[in-house]
């Protein structure tokens, strides 16, 4: 470990080879943080972290606070950030509640600066949050999903994966997969063709997509209706399956479709 004598390290804690940890940074007792990780001066990193392999957590970010939750009442729970995540300027992600017990950042993950992860949030790999966005409490996002700037997250709101959200959004209902949303109040306005294309997906399921998506947004049906219609007249896939999955399962409702679209 390379540390400045000038950091505040707790000797219970456990943390891996070859990590750099800058002058004022603080580590609590309870914490582990695994390889070749790279803390910045001023990082706070508070009991109950679980950081992993090869992570770098830039100036003035707090990790595992305790929830600004009123019904948290001490109990132990976790705050878990997986490999090759980067946490920039002043973020803070806050440990669970007994509602989950941890919050979790997957691998490969982006936080941008003066963002906030509240308690019990689930995000899983790849995924992009922009500066100055904040996330409710158990908010949960899928793979490769991108948050612009700004962003304000409602609590419970569930994003799929492969979305890109405009920035300045206020989202209070379910982001459905493979979408792209933007505008005031937030609305469908389309597949996020450029994602699916740099993930390698072909042409065929980029159509396929997007005529489920006219399906469920331009052809005047409900809800109902439209799953219906997606179940009996697309052959089973993992993009069809995804979609409707998604929202079967969704208890806050989807967003709507744009103007525009109907």
């Amino acid at each position: 470990m390379n540390h400045s004598p000038l950091a505040v390290i707790d000797p219970e804690a456990k943390i891996g080879e070859n990590v750099t940890i800058g002058a004022f940074a603080v580590i609590e007792k309870d914490v582990v943080i695994g390889d070749n990780c790279y803390i910045y001066p001023h990082v706070t990193i508070l009991d109950g972290a679980r950081i992993g392999n090869n992570c770098t957590i830039f100036p003035g970010a707090v990790i595992s606070a305790i929830p600004q939750d009123l019904k948290f009442k001490g109990e132990q729970t976790t705050a878990e950030i997986g490999d090759h995540t980067t946490i920039r300027e002043c973020v803070t992600i806050n440990r669970g509640t007994a509602s989950r017990g941890k919050t979790i950042v997957g691998n490969h993950c982006l936080i941008m600066a003066y963002s906030h992860v509240a308690h019990d949030c689930i995000l899983k790999n790849h995924i992009i949050i922009g500066n100055a966005s904040q996330l409710a409490g158990e908010v949960e996002i899928d793979d490769f999903a991108i948050i612009s700037g700004g962003t304000l997250v409602h609590q419970f709101v569930r994003i799929s994966s492969h979305v890109m959200i405009q920035g300045g959004s206020r989202i209070g209902k379910d982001i459905p997969p493979y979408t792209l949303c933007g505008r005031d109040p937030i609305v469908y306005c389309g597949i996020n063709i450029v994602g699916l294309r740099r993930r390698g997906f072909t042409n065929e399921q980029v159509f396929l997509i997007q005529d489920i998506y006219r399906t469920l947004y331009t052809r005047g049906l409900n809800n109902s209706e439209a799953l219906r219609c997606i179940e009996t007249e697309y052959a089973p896939s993992d993009e069809r399956d995804l979609i409707l999955n998604f929202i079967k399962s969704s208890t806050r409702g989807i967003i709507r479709g744009s103007i525009d679209e109907l």
